[in-house]
């Protein structure tokens, strides 16, 4: 490519930082540090800085939304609330407990996006399983597994989705005509492949009755406050209104509603939240950007139309199968950044966006470096003194993402 080999230089070990986490630096702290290296090696002018932070301001504001839902949910005890009924409704079956924890975490994914899964759910599944006297890892690797599958049900499923389409997001009527039979796929195919998987670690019997934590006024109204975002967020997805603003504004009405109840004051969620992510987020946008001004894009774009040119019918999923396999190598944010751009520089059809989402929300399934949730899955697990290998997770994903990946993007065909 003609990219400077400086570029690369920085492209390279950004990525390893933020995925490694060497020294146990924050990703936002390897985010700036890349953007000072593009100044100081002139691959950007520092004029030119500011307008490529400003082109992720949908997604700052969709993700700042978001983490405030979540904490209002986690804070309130609405996920131990969710997961101690799925609990009880196994009626001492493990294996039924399996099945009701997936759906709890399809739901909070599709509502709340695959961060909240890793984050909220992770640390009230792991009480639940151990207050049953379950194995706790089989359960908590639904909460990594689903938060990737279940991702592309809706546009706020995977903040990943705002970026692949940008200003080019569907119509919630569109979306849902082109997505929600992939998703259908996906999310069954992650649960028969991770199931057989995980089928010997599965006990026949647990505890029948576990103490279930009652929901306070806090928690009923934040409830109440996550539905009507979803309504919200619906509205706005089906009139073409950018998710991001809308998001952030159902979060805040929620944050001012939930303080007013429990005569408590914004900031204590405030200082919860994990905003250097946006910061991270906001670095990733000036790399890409360099990227792009050096003619990457470009190259990636013209290796696209060849593609395309040599195996018309083949293409689209192929390319959705690179991108699966490149989030495993760089993460699937800027694997996502850097493909938005592509299509962007092609003006590329619906259709082969489409292929490239599931690809980018479905590959990081393949190992622990693919996504910010996965990363995130890890280190709520490292809480709970869970560990988890590379390996391990590779062995498992290796069965999982392909199945989950081959029947979304066959069903995409079918949809499209």
């Amino acid at each position: 490519m003609p990219a400077e080999p400086s570029l690369w230089t920085i492209t390279a070990l950004t990525m390893a930082g933020i995925v490694l986490r060497p020294w146990r630096v924050p990703e936002a702290v390897w985010a700036a540090l890349a953007v000072l290296g593009l100044i100081l090696c002139k691959l950007i002018a520092p004029a030119d800085v500011w307008p490529a932070v400003l082109r992720g301001g949908d997604v700052y504001l969709f993700l700042a939304g978001m983490m405030t839902l979540a904490e209002l949910g986690r804070r309130h005890g609405v996920f131990d609330w969710l997961a101690a009924h799925a609990a009880r409704a196994a009626a001492g079956d493990g294996r039924r407990l399996f099945l009701l924890v997936y759906l709890a975490g399809t739901l909070v994914t599709v509502l709340l996006s695959n961060d909240a899964t890793a984050v909220v759910l992770t640390p009230a599944v792991y009480a639940v399983a151990r207050a049953v006297g379950a194995p706790p890892l089989p359960y908590l690797l639904i909460c990594a597994f689903v938060a990737n599958a279940a991702s592309f049900v809706l546009p706020v499923s995977n903040p990943a989705n705002l970026v692949v389409f940008g200003a080019a997001m569907p119509s919630l009527g569109d979306w849902l005509r082109i997505f929600l039979l992939p998703s259908i796929g996906a999310i069954t195919a992650t649960y028969v492949a991770l199931r057989w998987r995980v089928r010997s670690a599965l006990p026949d019997t647990i505890a029948r009755d576990i103490a279930t934590p009652p929901l306070s006024a806090a928690g009923r109204l934040t409830i109440a406050a996550l539905a009507g975002t979803v309504i919200v967020l619906g509205v706005a997805s089906a009139i073409g209104a950018a998710l991001g603003p809308v998001t952030l504004a159902a979060a805040t009405v929620a944050l001012l509603l939930t303080c007013l109840q429990t005569r408590s004051l914004p900031t204590m969620v405030l200082r919860s939240l994990a905003w250097d992510v946006l910061l991270m987020v906001a670095g990733l946008f000036v790399l890409i950007a360099a990227l792009q001004a050096h003619g990457v894009v470009a190259a990636l774009a013209t290796w696209q139309q060849q593609l395309q040119a040599a195996l018309p019918a083949l293409a689209t999923p192929l390319t959705g199968v690179v991108l699966a396999l490149a989030c495993n190598l760089a993460n699937n944010l800027p694997t996502g950044l850097l493909g938005a751009a592509t299509l962007e520089h092609l003006s590329a059809a619906l259709p082969l966006r489409a292929a490239a989402l599931i690809g980018i929300d479905l590959g990081p399934n393949l190992a622990v470096s693919g996504s910010l949730a996965t990363i995130l899955w890890l280190s709520m697990l490292r809480r709970e003194g869970v560990q988890v290998s590379a390996w391990q997770f590779l062995k498992l994903g290796a069965v999982v993402m392909p199945a989950g990946l081959l029947a979304a993007l066959l069903l995409l065909q079918v949809a499209a």
